[in-house]
């Protein structure tokens, strides 16, 4: 890094420092009615939020409605949504077709805990897309990573896990290791040290979860090497850091790797899926995995997860060696809306068209970039985007703590206050929708370069 990038780096953070604080009394002053629900929510739930996620300073806006690629608060304010239920709705709000198949689906009813016609269909669909003929569905990723993780360890007869250091696989006990650890207590960057992320993780659990860096086949070698590794589960492409993308040879590396080491490759997929285009991830980087969790988008809204993978591998399940369960799992009015996301709206066209319409959106963001000459870089997979505060694009999860998140908060309040609705992590990523207009997705492009005016005024 050349030796101004520091000081241009803080003396932006400064700026952006002064921008939030501005923000931060028009956000205040725009959304009373959501502090009057946040307040009378955290008298019923921890926080005021069902979800830890939902969670974030200085409070939650609250939704009341949405539609197409838009949502409206309690207090009247519209945004274009970016968040679009992190990256769950890649069918977008209400899809017509979405809509009309629950709708249909209710007239016959909504829980039968026997099977539905729907669930072979919906499994041959993801079979088309991802080449695997065996799936198993759940109601979440979570469920989804947990189980594909039971069916690993009863096929190779192994206990012990390995995750990247960063990577979020869902709040089990086993992959809630390692999430975002404090560096003070992480160990060493080539060797980082496994670290309970939650109060409630026993020492048993996070002693057989061991972590190793992302794009750093080396470090995974050295993981594998004892033999007793059931399963390497990764984020083909991470994305609990904004965009993390596989530098050239990483994900072939990983492959070789654990077959060489009879450890199961286990693909979380929940937040790329069909959104990195009409075969995921997988399908999109050509590196296959021995199982593969899925989940969000592939629910047009609703709470769906699915898991499946190669045949030996999921006959764990078919010799009822593996038990896996769920009232809700298959779920008619989820089978219904799945069914439409698959076969009627996420089309190989639309999906291109989307990602295509993405691209040009990056471009939009990379131009404002490079015309300025800012310290950060944007990146895209599939139809999801990022700006990240660094010079160069992130590799692992140390590189993303180096990263300005003063500059990153600011960027985010401002746009909210324009109403460009993104995800609140900071590090999380923007999805653009089947149903986001030209017009809807350069509205972020037009934000941003409002905010890097202002920025560097």
């Amino acid at each position: 890094m050349p030796a101004a990038e520091p000081t241009l780096l803080q003396s932006l953070g400064e700026r952006a420092k002064e921008i939030s604080r501005r923000e931060l009394a028009t956000y205040s002053d725009r959304t009373a009615a959501s502090q009057v629900a946040n307040a009378r929510a955290r008298r019923a739930l921890p926080l005021g939020v069902p979800s830890s996620f939902q969670d974030y300073d200085p409070y939650p806006i609250v939704i009341e409605h949405a539609e197409e690629y838009w949502s409206r608060d309690v207090d009247g304010n519209r945004y274009v949504d970016y968040n679009m239920g992190f990256g769950a709705l890649f069918a977008g709000h209400l899809h017509p077709a979405v809509r009309r198949a629950v709708e249909g689906q209710l007239d016959h009813g909504t829980l039968f805990v026997t099977p539905c016609p729907a669930n072979a269909e919906v499994a041959e669909l993801l079979g088309a897309r991802y080449g695997f003929p065996l799936w198993r569905f759940t109601n979440s990723g979570t469920e989804a990573t947990m189980d594909a993780l039971r069916v690993a360890r009863a096929a190779t007869k192994r206990d012990k896990i390995v995750k990247v250091e960063g990577g979020y696989h869902g709040h089990h006990d086993e992959v809630m290791v390692s999430m975002k650890p404090s560096l003070d207590v992480a160990g060493p960057a080539h060797a980082p040290v496994a670290v309970a992320s939650s109060a409630g993780v026993t020492r048993g659990v996070v002693a057989d979860t061991g972590v190793v860096p992302y794009n750093d086949p080396e470090a995974l070698e050295r993981a594998l090497k004892g033999r007793d590794v059931a399963a390497f589960i990764v984020e083909p492409v991470m994305q609990n850091i904004g965009i993390c993308l596989p530098l050239p040879g990483y994900l072939e590396a990983v492959r070789e790797i654990c077959t060489r080491y009879g450890t199961l490759l286990v693909f979380d997929e929940v937040k790329t899926g069909i959104t990195a285009g009409w075969g995921g991830a997988t399908g999109t980087l050509g590196v296959v995995p021995d199982l593969v969790a899925l989940a969000k988008s592939i629910g047009g809204g609703l709470p769906l997860g699915a898991f499946g993978g190669k045949k030996e591998y999921m006959d764990e399940i078919t010799e009822r060696r593996v038990v896996h369960l769920g009232t809700y799992n298959g779920n008619p009015l989820c089978m219904a809306a799945a069914t439409a996301v698959l076969a009627e709206v996420c089309t190989p066209a639309v999906t291109q068209e989307t990602i295509a319409r993405n691209h040009r959106l990056v471009e939009a963001c990379r131009a404002t970039i490079d015309a300025r000459g800012l310290p950060a870089n944007v990146v895209e997979f599939g139809a999801k985007g990022c700006v990240t505060w660094s010079v160069e694009p992130i590799r692992n999860y140390r590189d993303y703590k180096a990263t300005d998140l003063d500059l990153a908060f600011a960027q985010w309040i401002h746009g909210i206050n324009r109403g460009a609705l993104l995800p609140t992590g900071l590090d999380e990523q923007w999805l653009i929708s089947v149903r986001h207009t030209d017009e809807a997705a350069m509205h972020y492009a037009n934000v941003f370069e409002e905010f890097v005016d202002e920025l560097l005024s």
